[in-house]
């Protein structure tokens, strides 16, 4: 019984002039080969000439499934195998798209992208592990990456607590000298 996961090759965001944004590569399952950055920087321009106009969203280049998503001035994309389920690279990159689009508030451009690169990059990695596919809902997502926010008001310190405090640790080290 052949048992195979659905896996990514790389994962890029290229501006609109086609510069690295952030792009993640994944180490292949079949070979230990890493691709050098300057032939990834070459794939990538190469992937930017064919899919710099907006209007697909599919395309097989250089060997690779490429899946891909405009957004203003930016260009999102999943990287597969030839083999590789298109439907499943499609969801993933809708999944990191999503997420990053309601955590950085429906302001997906590259500043925004830029100044929020962590969030983005948690993102991608709560989608995809090592390659591997383990994540595809985008609230899911996002909820796991979102920032929790400082609840300031149960903290509340004046001069009654810090008496308190001071009071406390007074008691506690006149205790330890006491059983000495």
């Amino acid at each position: 019984m052949n048992i195979s996961l659905y896996s990514v090759n790389a994962f890029i965001i290229l501006d609109s002039e086609g510069h690295r944004v952030l792009a993640k590569y994944y180490p292949q399952r079949t070979s230990t080969d890493q691709l050098a950055l300057k032939d990834q920087r070459t794939f990538e321009k190469g992937l930017w000439q064919k899919t710099k106009k907006p209007g697909g969203d599919v395309i097989l280049f250089d060997g690779h499934l490429a899946v891909f998503r405009h957004s203003l001035d930016l260009i999102f994309y999943v990287v597969g195998g030839p083999t590789e389920n298109e439907i499943m690279l499609y969801s993933v990159l809708t999944a990191v798209f999503d997420a990053a689009s309601l955590l950085l508030r429906n302001q997906v451009e590259k500043r925004a992208v830029l100044e929020n690169l962590d969030l983005v990059l948690l993102c991608l990695d709560e989608t995809i592990d090592d390659g591997i596919i383990v994540e595809t809902d985008s609230t899911t997502i996002a909820s796991r990456v979102s920032r929790p926010k400082a609840d300031t008001t149960e903290i509340v310190i004046n001069e009654q607590t810090l008496m308190s405090a001071y009071q406390t640790v007074r008691e506690k080290v006149q205790q330890r000298i006491q059983q000495l």
